[in-house]
């Protein structure tokens, strides 16, 4: 990427925004003569509206949402039919969290119209259009009929994998759409779905592990039965197995390659552990599994996409006790250098990436003797480990904008919070003293202001999920959710309760307990329902429009 020209500049080809940051220069021989330029990366926006088109009966409320991300931060603007609604903003109508919802309160026959999102900062500016049609009820339950027999009622719902099977959930009536039983055949080899085990009363399920495909389809590791299932979302049905090495217990779904990489043990010592691939996961036809070249892998990471980086051509593999990660070319799946953390002692367990800065954050393996030591940095532009992040320790999450770093210690409940700044720097925004030990961490994007986020958090151990309002540091606690499914019943991951949420647009998040499923409003930051009946329903995958 770099190139030192001839009169000692150093030459960036492609900025992006890992290359934000600090550059300094010194004279050679003279440590103390340097200088420190700052580069500042601006990226011009990039918008999504939801929904694209929507139909309502006159009197009912309607939302328009957009999400701009860019740097610095888009202002947003709307036009009805191509003029500026600012004027006509009043009671009825009315702009949210920075612009980016516009909600009308009782819409009328005159509010059908093509209404258009505008990004705007000082580099770019982009807008898309999201239509709403008032219709009265005969026409609206037509076209709401039309639709669902062209398939569009299976999307925006939870698919929640279970002993019983699959439960396919729409949050905001918390109602089951569709229960995939265990005797459900798979339609190409009609074997079924959980086949039974000898010596066992009733017919279950156990599944580890299941990823999202464009929306399309749904892959899901059954460890028992060493195979990959795949669901097609449009039919709800089980369509393939795929036989794969023994106890897949991971997968994650590689967008930018389109591949879906899975993760064997072997056995539950972990003693013969495989990564293997399966290519163009999005085709679901006659589905192949490729073996990569790769040895005793104890885990891997691969980074998210997100609006602005959607192209994603490097992962990594942690080995089991080795002081070190293996930096590999997806797309060749080949070894390409090793990072070594000897001099830091650190073994590490997970890790998490933001592209602001292009910083990895590395959690390093806990010694039972010594207090949990610091997350390392790694910049992800030359390789180099930068060096402890502060004293945050524990596991690293980052938001899906990649502003935010949150570190949870799950021993001591500390949380603490890190914002990226748009100069590539890390810095501390709060300290949070929690007693949760938690077990799993996601982000809802904020209904009352742009660009910012609530985390939602549950416990390993405790029946309390605890939530914190970014902007602000307030944190809440939603009492009650009943006991999680113990470590015991999950030997797949240390995430023994998770917690989901529903994408960019979404409202609703999930997390199971060991007999039921709590759906809570992330809007309103409460408890919507409880959904009893689903055991063990700790593999959720959301499912958007489709």
């Amino acid at each position: 990427i770099q190139d030192f020209g001839e009169d000692d500049s150093l030459y960036i080809t492609k900025v992006t925004t890992i290359h934000m940051g600090n550059y300094t220069c010194h004279a050679y021989g003279y440590e103390e003569l340097y200088q420190t330029h700052i580069l500042q990366v601006n990226v011009p926006p990039v918008i999504r509206v939801y929904p694209e088109t929507q139909a309502q009966e006159p009197g009912v409320s309607a939302s328009l949402r957009c999400h701009a991300e860019g740097i610095p931060n888009p202002r947003i603007t709307w036009l009805k039919n191509g003029i500026d609604i600012t004027p006509k903003l009043s009671k009825q109508l009315t702009l949210l969290a920075n612009g980016s919802e516009l909600h009308i309160s009782s819409v009328r026959y005159e509010d059908t119209g093509a209404y258009t999102c505008i990004a705007k900062n000082e580099v770019g500016v982009d807008e898309d259009i999201s239509s709403l049609f008032i219709e009265d009820s005969a026409r609206k339950t037509l076209a709401n009929i039309l639709w669902r027999e062209e398939g569009l009622s299976v999307g925006n719902m939870f698919y929640v994998f279970s002993d019983d099977g699959i439960t396919v959930l729409q949050p905001n009536e918390c109602e089951i759409r569709r229960h995939i039983r265990p005797e459900e055949r798979i339609f190409t080899s009609y074997e079924e779905i959980c086949p039974k085990v000898e010596g066992e009363g009733t017919q279950s399920c156990l599944w580890a592990s299941a990823v999202n495909v464009r929306d399309k389809y749904i892959y899901v590791t059954q460890p028992k039965q060493n195979r990959v299932t795949i669901i097609d979302i449009q039919t709800q049905k089980a369509v393939q197995s795929l036989g794969v090495d023994p106890l897949p217990t991971k997968l994650h779904y590689d967008k930018s390659h389109d591949q879906v990489w899975v993760l064997s043990w072997g056995d539950m010592q972990k003693s013969s552990p495989t990564l293997q691939v399966i290519p163009e996961a999005s085709t679901g036809e006659d589905q192949h599994v490729i073996r990569t070249p790769f040895e005793g892998v104890d885990d891997f990471f691969i980074p998210p996409t997100n609006l602005i980086i959607n192209h994603i051509r490097f992962g990594f593999i942690f080995n089991r006790s080795k002081s070190a990660v293996r930096k590999i070319d997806l797309e060749t799946v080949t070894h390409i250098k090793t990072i070594n953390f000897k001099n830091y002692s650190c073994v590490p367990q997970t890790m998490a990436y933001t592209h602001l800065g292009g910083y990895f954050f590395v959690q390093c393996r806990r010694n039972r003797s010594v207090a949990a030591s610091p997350q390392l940095v790694i910049d992800s532009v030359t390789d180099a480990v930068i060096g402890p992040n502060g004293d945050v320790s524990g596991t690293p999450y980052v938001s899906p904008d990649g502003r935010y770093l949150v570190s949870a210690d799950e021993d001591s409940g500390r949380i603490q919070v890190q914002a990226l700044t748009v100069r590539g720097e890390i810095k501390l925004i709060y300290d949070l003293q929690t007693n949760m030990h938690v077990s799993d961490l996601t982000f809802q994007p904020s209904f009352t202001e742009g660009n910012q986020y609530y985390i939602y958090a549950t416990s390993h151990l405790q029946t309390d999920v605890l939530f914190v309002e970014l902007s602000t540091g307030k944190m809440n606690v939603l009492k009650n959710l009943k006991d999680p499914i113990t470590s015991k019943d999950w030997p797949w991951s240390s995430y023994n309760r998770i917690m989901k949420d529903s994408g960019l647009f979404g409202q609703y998040l999930i997390t199971p307990a060991k007999d039921s499923l709590f759906v809570i409003n992330g809007r309103q930051n409460t408890l919507r329902c409880e959904v009893s009946g689903i055991r063990r329903g700790n593999t959720v995958v959301w499912v958007g429009e489709v």
